[in-house]
């Protein structure tokens, strides 16, 4: 019946209605179907029959055909109407297509492929065949295989023959128990703990033994054991294990099955079947983003506080995709792509954010830990597709965040997918190699600007930083103190606040140098916390102050367990601190002192108030040093002892001493030399020789001990005033400046620069900050600083 399928379709070229009458009158009447088609074909009217002529041996061919059809039908008794009306429409369903391609090719002398490869045809049958194939071995090959090969494999161990068995362990009753699989005849002896062989400590636990015939094995056994006299029930036990042939090949016929039943389960079609199986995992995972859309107006450049140079630097990009004609008239290109720069939470993805929304144009956000994954190839793929969907959308932005993930610098070293030196991996390479071509290669085209950001610029390859690709390098560093006064009245809007922003944002600009946007935005939000948590219908100036110390000490520890004698250590242990800075010229205002503890692990902390200061002489680097190890001296001028509170102090003025000798030029022994830190850390090998390092560390010893000396010292004169200033401290807990000045007078070198309170109110339980809070170390030694 196929046969004769394929015979309609290659020579016959009848219509679907005429061969029907004609199986539909052989069945009915009787006559020979052969007769019928002689007849059509010696008719006059052969043209309306056949669409093509035959000559004789072709419709002899036909003819032997059509008997075998009727002496098929008539076998199986197929004398109903609609069943020889299901068969011959099955047979020539195509016939009506195959006529007009034929006759189209004919009239044409075009190519005939569409009729060898017709819409579900053998060949889109035998690539789902070769797929289902395809995927089964790999099942096999990755699954059931080493399954099979670890269930036969033969044990590395010493193999002995059957007398030995059964002379020197069976006899002697060293056999634990035999293990056998009877399908290659092999035999695993396992023997008890400290089994004796040959009259010493056998090497082995297990031996393995080769016997002929492994389904008589256990009838040799028990012969064996009666010959030596071993009772029945006593004897050695065997276990059989046998391979999972059987589990194998079910779970090779389930998996055919369902991929089977996969592919035909709509309307027997292949094309259920997918034809990429990976396709999916090359589509690069972007983030469409379209700030107008949703409940949002979107970010503008006037909601990014601060960031004045960057803001100015990135709108050039904005103006470009609103004129391009402008520029293009006087020659200009607008540059390819802007590396946003910095610390983290200073406001990078923000002013992406800001671009897109400004410019108006399709923006497509990706991570740069988005593109490699465990198969190698899909982070090129991803990169492809990317590009590939941003042209589509040009002039659009794509913007990657965190591209150091795949913007290593290259070793050169090539590899695989290993680890190449201490560069960035194979598989990482060829990524940023795909990256490097889509930015600026053989087919670049205009219409899509590239932004991407990182806090790590050191780590990216050079050929990513050259221009072309990253025409601009733009820094987004940590807000200034007018940008911060900025950012915090931008955040101050947000809350609810019993005054109007101004009245809080110079003060607290001033109490957070070194915060970033994303600081500040906490540090209101704690605020705003901090208020509902105590049932307040404002915001004062107490919360913000609450939130400043919580952002950086974390909240007092109100269930702390500190002794008496422990809170008197900590209490001079600060007012070292406060009174060495309060004497100093060059160190910065005392703002507050505290012995509260708090849930980070300081027992207690003086704060000062920061500066903004770059520039710093070797004067008042060795004046921080002084106030750095005024507490340790405390401790030893009154108690002539000493604690471990004063760890991270040792920290901080061991790390100002090297910085003084090894950046910044200032020992006179050394001389004006400087070595970056990565130059000195540990895994590098150091620019310098091993007697400059000897002398190195001679020398920050020696600065370390002149400056303890120096607040050893002052303290020692100033005795009475560190008394005061403790005795207070255990009363109060916490003392400001004006309480400190009440108590030992003015500084002796006139008033510093401090923080004006304005109408902030410090509270007087514990909620304070500071730059040197401590963290307690284990075993219950609290630091203090």
């Amino acid at each position: 019946m196929q046969n004769l399928s394929k015979w309609y379709c290659r020579h016959l070229f009848l219509s679907r209605r005429s061969i029907s009458s004609v199986i539909n009158n052989e069945i009915k009447v009787g006559t020979k179907l052969s007769d019928e088609i002689f007849k059509l074909w010696r008719s006059p009217d052969t043209h309306k029959y056949f669409h093509h002529p035959l000559s004789y041996n072709a419709v002899y061919k036909i003819l032997r055909e059509c008997r075998a059809i009727c002496n098929l039908l008539s076998h199986n008794q197929w004398h109903q109407r609609g069943n020889i009306n299901k068969i011959s429409k099955k047979l020539l369903q195509t016939s009506s297509q195959n006529n007009q391609q034929y006759s189209n090719r004919n009239s044409s002398n075009q190519s005939s492929q569409s009729n060898k490869d017709p819409p579900g045809n053998e060949n889109e049958q035998k690539a789902a065949i070769l797929k289902l194939l395809m995927f089964s071995a790999f099942i096999y090959g990755v699954l059931i295989y080493p399954m099979q090969k670890n269930a036969y494999k033969i044990e590395e161990s010493v193999f002995i023959s059957w007398n030995e068995f059964v002379h020197q362990m069976l006899a002697k009753g060293e056999v634990q128990e035999l293990i056998v699989k009877p399908e290659i005849d092999w035999v695993r002896i396992v023997l008890h703990e400290g089994a004796i062989i040959n009259g010493k400590r056998s090497d082995y636990r297990y031996y393995q033994m080769i016997v002929a015939d492994a389904t008589r094995l256990e009838e040799k056994l028990r012969e064996a054991e009666r010959a030596l006299g071993i009772k029945a029930g006593h004897g050695v036990p065997i276990t059989y294990e046998r391979g999972n042939d059987l589990s194998s090949l079910l779970l090779i016929t389930g998996l055919a099955l369902y991929m089977l039943f996969f592919m035909t389960k709509s309307g027997n079609k292949m094309s259920a079947f997918p034809k990429d199986l990976f396709g999916g995992m090359t589509r690069a995972k972007f983030t469409l983003v379209d700030p107008l859309t949703g409940g949002g107006r979107g970010v503008r450049f006037n909601d990014v506080a601060g960031l004045k140079e960057a803001k100015i630097e990135v709108m050039e990009f904005v103006d470009y995709l609103k004129r391009p004609e402008h520029y293009k008239t006087l020659g200009a290109k607008v540059p390819k792509g802007a590396l946003l720069l910095g610390p983290p939470g200073c406001g990078k993805t923000m002013l992406a954010k800001a671009v897109a929304t400004e410019a108006s144009v399709p923006f497509l956000s990706m991570n740069g830990s988005e593109f490699i994954e465990m198969i190698g190839g899909l982070g090129a793929a991803r990169v492809r597709d990317l590009f590939k969907e941003a042209r589509k959308r040009s002039p659009s932005i794509l913007y990657i965040d965190e591209i150091d993930a795949i913007g290593k610098k290259r070793s050169g070293t090539g590899g695989g997918g290993g680890t190449s030196g201490t560069g960035s991996t194979g598989e990482s390479e060829q990524t940023l190699n795909q990256l490097l071509v889509e930015m600026d290669g053989m087919a670049t085209r205009d219409g899509v600007i590239i932004l991407a950001s990182t806090n790590r610029a050191e780590v990216l390859d050079k050929a990513l930083l050259r221009p072309g690709r990253f025409d601009r390098h733009i820094l987004i560093d940590l807000p200034t103190l007018p940008e911060r006064k900025e950012i915090f009245e931008q955040h101050l809007r947000s809350i609810v606040l019993d005054k109007k922003p101004e009245n809080y944002s110079a003060r607290l600009a001033q109490l957070t140098p070194g915060f970033s946007g994303a600081d500040i935005a906490n540090v209101c939000n704690e605020a705003a916390l901090h208020a509902a948590r105590v049932k307040k219908k404002s915001v004062e100036g107490s919360d913000l102050s609450y939130a400043i110390d919580r952002v950086l000490c974390g909240p007092e520890k109100k269930s702390h367990g500190v002794s008496p004698i422990e809170k008197r250590i900590v209490a001079y242990h600060e007012a070292g601190h406060a009174l060495v800075a309060w004497l100093l010229e060059g160190t910065d205002a005392l703002l507050k002192v505290t012995i509260k503890p708090t849930t980070r692990g300081a027992l207690g902390f003086a704060q000062y108030t920061p500066t903004e200061r770059k520039n710093f002489s070797k004067e008042q680097l060795f004046e921080m040093m002084c106030t750095l190890l005024g507490g340790r001296a405390a401790e030893n001028i009154i108690f002539n002892r000493v604690t471990t509170g004063a760890q991270n102090d040792l920290e901080k003025v061991t790390k100002t001493a090297y910085a003084k000798i090894r950046q910044f030029g200032m020992s006179e022994n050394v001389g004006l030399v400087s070595f970056t830190e990565d130059e000195t850390g540990q895994h590098t090998r150091k620019p310098y020789s091993k007697k400059l390092a000897n002398l190195m560390d001679a020398e920050a010893r020696r600065m370390v001990a002149s400056a303890y000396q120096a607040a050893e010292k002052i303290l020692t004169e100033n005795r009475d005033k560190l008394e005061l200033i403790a005795e207070a401290l255990l009363k109060q807990e916490t003392l400001t400046y004006e309480e400190v000045e009440g108590l030992i007078g003015p500084p002796p070198f006139g008033q510093k620069k401090k923080v004006d309170f304005i109408d902030i109110d410090i509270p007087s339980v514990g909620e304070s900050v500071t730059h040197e809070a401590q963290t307690a170390p284990p075993n219950n030694d609290a630091k203090i600083s």
